[in-house]
Formats: C-alpha cells, structure tokens, sequence
C-alpha cells in the first residue's frame, strides 16, 4: 500500500474558495471542439492571479488537489452526455510530493463523478528550472501508467524549451503566444515554428498552439502544420460554462449589409 505523501498528512488546510473557467481547444483536423481547459477564476470572476496570490507554500499542495476536483466535477456536469471531449488540468509539479498518492483525490473524484480517466490531460510548467528531474519524470510516467494525457504547457517560454522536451517527451506540448504573435509577418518565428514542428513530429508530440488572436495567426499556424488551437479568436474563457467555438474566417463570415 502507497504511503500518504508529506501534502496529504502535513499540508495546511486551504481557506479559499474559488471556481473554474473553461476556454474550448480546436481541433482544426476533425474541425470539431477537441475538449476545454479548466482555468481558475474567483468565484466572483477574479483571474487566476488573482487566486493564486492567496495561495501560500504551506496550502499548495491541497490548492492543488482541490483545482483538479473542482475542474473534472464541474466537466462531469457541463460536458454533454456521448461526446468525446478532452479535459485539461493545470497542476503544479512542486506540489506532487509522491506521484501515485497525490492522485487520489483526482482518481476517486473521476470515480465519483464517472468521468473517464482517458478523457483527463494533465497540463505542467515551470517557472523555475527544474531541479530535480526524476522526480518529474516520475510523475509523468505514473500519470501516463494510469491512462491521463500528459502536456507540456507554455512552450518556449522562459525554462519550458528545448531542455525540458529533451528530458521529458509529454504526449503534446503547448506553444506559448509570445512565438506566434504576428507570425504570419515574421520570417523569422516561422522558421522557428517550423523547427519545433518538425522535432514534435519527429519524437511523436501532438503541437497545440495557445493564445491564437487572429485570423492571420490561425491560418499561417495551420498552413505550417499546427492541429490543435486556443485563443480569444476561437472562444474566450467562460465562468463555470463551455463557450461555443465560433471561426470568422473569410469563408465564413457574413457579408456586410449593403
């Protein structure tokens, strides 16, 4: 039987109530809403700074644990019944002390809800350096052994790079915005987008690209092979609902009014 991790017996009791907002990813293959990431808000729409300001180094852990319950109850009841839809969790590495204890909670809530495991990515960034790589790949490796999707999320930006996908291969991995803004102009981020879509095919990494803005973006993006999208120009995050996706694209758009 698996010890209760250090979070679980010593973590100080989170004092903070808060929600989810859930923003709809694109798949422009099958042209179809692939699934939605959870994002927490306040429960009166405050950001997730906002939230996360409140959140201390003694209640991280337990945050942690409560924004993966909160995220699959609230996909339970919003996603709708017989479609196949992706839920995305954000989680903190530093606040999984053993990978298969700290996943009780989401596993029993999955249980409890009947929200298949299959259907949960599991997104993680740093913003620090990883220090200790075993431990990270432990983690992966437990979470994929259990049969959750793993991602990579904000790619390129700060210490998510190459280094990281070097020690660590996700199933897919998140571009971060600052590569893309203005891409179709930039001669310069293509190339660079060109390279990473050619090591994600190569290592057999899903690329899904975050932020996208405009119509401009979408289309370069998807002409350099990109798949999976997110951004304002698709949906914006909605409070404890699932926006529709919406492409005013050129094609679709209606005329102006004569």
């Amino acid at each position: 039987m698996t010890e209760a991790c250090p979070g679980c017996q010593n973590g100080t009791k989170l004092d903070l109530d808060f929600s989810m907002a859930f923003q709809p990813i694109y798949d422009a293959v099958e042209m179809r809403t692939w699934g939605y990431e959870a994002l927490v808000r306040g429960l009166n729409g405050e950001g997730a700074r906002a939230v996360i300001s409140k959140v201390g180094d003694d209640t991280k852990y337990r945050f942690d644990q409560a924004c993966r319950v909160k995220a699959i109850e609230l996909a339970a009841r919003l996603f709708p019944t017989g479609e196949s839809l992706m839920l995305s969790i954000n989680f903190l590495p530093g606040a999984v002390y053993e990978p298969s204890a700290c996943l009780r909670a989401t596993l029993a809530a999955a249980r409890k809800c009947s929200f298949p495991r299959e259907a949960i990515m599991f997104e993680f960034t740093e913003n620090e350096s990883v220090r200790d790589t075993n431990h990270l790949r432990a983690i992966i490796a437990e979470y994929r052994r259990q049969g959750f999707t793993t991602a990579i999320d904000d790619f390129g930006a700060g210490h998510a790079g190459l280094g990281l996908l070097a020690d660590f291969q996700p199933d897919l991995i998140k571009l971060d915005m600052e590569l893309i803004r203005g891409v179709e102009a930039s001669r310069a981020r293509q190339a660079i987008l060109g390279g990473v879509l050619q090591i994600a095919r190569d290592l057999d990494i899903q690329v899904l690209e975050e932020g996208v803005e405009t119509e401009a973006e979408f289309r370069t993006l998807k002409a350099g092979g990109v798949r999976f999208f997110q951004g304002y120009w698709f949906a914006r995050p909605a409070f404890e609902a699932l926006p529709a996706i919406r492409l005013q694209t050129r094609a679709t758009a209606r005329p102006a009014a004569a």
